[in-house]
C-alpha cells in the first residue's frame, strides 16, 4: 500500500483496484473515505475488517451522478428531489428505500440505504471509472478520529488499504449531514456539512433530530465515536482543577479565553469563521493526539449552523472518556 498523488493515471489505477475487489482510500470534501465496490458483498466486508467496524453499522454508497440512484434506491418523494437539486454534489446523505441489488452488508439488513454524491472531483472520477457505487465510510479505525488528510489515513490503517489517493486537506472537515424522510417528515440523523437551518429554509419546514443508537439506519448514530487516544473533555472551571503536573492540550474556537499553562493550544479559526473551524477540527485533534499529552480540553461551541455538527462529533468523542 502507498500514498500516491491523485493524477489521472493513479485514479484509473485506483478504479481498477475497486473493480478487482480491493480497497482504496480517497479524498472527499468532508473527510477521506475507505472505498470498495458497493455492490460486491465480499469487497464491502473488507471495509469492516480493515476498520474493525461492527457490521450492524451501515455504510454510505457514493455515486457520481444522480441518474445512478435508480439502480440502487427509490426516489419518488418530491422533497428528496428538491434536496438533490439543491445540495448535490455536496455533503448531504439521504437515507432512501433500497433496491435488491444493494447487498445487505451495506445496509446492516435495513430496508433503506444511505446515498450521497460527493463534491470532490477526485472522488467523482474514481466512482465514474470504477463503474459502480462505492461504499465508503471514513478511512479510519472504528471509533477513532476521522481523517482529513492522507497521512491521517496511513497513520491509522497502515498497509491494510490497497491504495491511498492524496488529495490534500478535506475542504469541509466534518462528515456529511444525513437525513431520512419518515411519513413525509424530515428526520436529521446526523448533523454535518449542510446545516439544519439550510435544509429547513429550503423545504420551509422544521426537521426533527433523531438518535438511533440501536439498529442505526446510517453511520454516525452511535452514542460514542470520533475519539482520539488521548482522553478528551470539555473545558470548564471544574476540569481545570487538579491538573498540576499534567500535560494538557487546548482547543479553542478563535482565541484562548482562559488562563492556564497549556502544553499546546490549537485555534480553529482566528477569523471566528465556522466553516474554517469545522475544516480544522479533526486536524487539530490529530495534532494534539500525537503530542504525548495527558488530556485534551475543548471549548464548547454554540450548537447552531456547523457548530451543531462540531459539537456532535466532540460530544461523542468525549463520551468515551466520561
Amino acid at each position: 500500500m502507498s500514498i500516491v498523488k491523485s493524477t489521472t493515471e493513479n485514479i484509473l489505477k485506483a478504479a481498477e483496484i475497486i473493480r478487482a475487489g480491493g480497497t482504496v482510500a480517497f479524498p472527499t470534501e468532508t473527510v477521506y473515505g475507505l472505498g470498495a465496490d458497493g455492490l460486491n458483498p465480499i469487497s464491502v466486508a473488507k471495509i469492516f475488517e480493515i476498520k474493525k467496524r461492527p457490521t450492524f453499522n451501515p455504510l454510505i454508497l457514493h455515486v457520481d451522478d444522480k441518474s445512478k440512484l435508480e439502480l440502487i434506491c427509490e426516489t419518488d418523494n418530491n422533497k428528496i428531489q428538491i434536496l438533490i437539486e439543491k445540495f448535490w454534489p455536496g455533503p448531504l446523505t439521504l437515507v432512501l428505500p433500497k433496491k435488491k441489488i444493494v447487498p445487505e452488508i451495506v445496509t446492516a439488513d435495513n430496508p433503506t440505504v444511505a446515498v450521497r454524491m460527493p463534491n470532490n472531483q477526485i472522488a467523482l472520477e474514481l466512482i465514474k471509472h470504477s463503474g459502480v457505487p462505492i461504499a465508503a465510510p471514513s478511512a479510519n479505525l472504528f471509533n477513532r478520529l476521522s481523517p482529513t488528510k492522507a497521512e491521517h489515513v496511513y497513520n491509522q490503517l497502515g498497509d491494510n488499504v490497497d491504495l491511498i489517493l492524496d488529495g490534500g486537506s478535506a475542504e469541509i472537515g466534518v462528515e456529511s449531514t444525513i437525513v431520512e424522510i419518515e411519513n413525509d417528515e424530515i428526520i436529521l440523523l446526523r448533523p454535518g456539512g449542510i446545516t439544519k437551518e439550510e435544509i429547513e429554509s429550503l423545504l420551509n419546514c422544521k426537521i426533527q433530530r433523531k438518535q438511533k443508537s440501536t439498529d442505526p439506519t446510517s453511520p454516525g448514530q452511535l452514542p460514542f465515536h470520533y475519539s482520539p487516544r488521548t482522553p478528551l473533555k470539555f473545558l470548564s472551571k471544574s476540569t481545570l482543577n487538579n491538573l498540576e503536573n499534567k500535560k494538557v492540550g487546548g482547543i479553542f474556537f478563535s482565541k484562548q479565553n482562559v488562563e492556564f499553562n497549556f502544553s499546546r493550544v490549537e485555534i480553529l479559526s482566528k477569523e471566528n469563521n465556522f466553516r474554517e473551524a469545522a475544516a480544522n477540527l479533526f486536524s487539530a485533534l490529530h495534532i494534539l493526539d500525537e503530542a504525548n499529552l495527558d488530556l485534551i480540553l475543548v471549548e464548547t461551541f454554540p450548537e447552531k449552523g456547523l457548530g451543531l455538527a462540531m459539537m456532535d462529533r466532540l460530544k461523542k468523542a468525549a463520551a468515551n472518556f466520561s
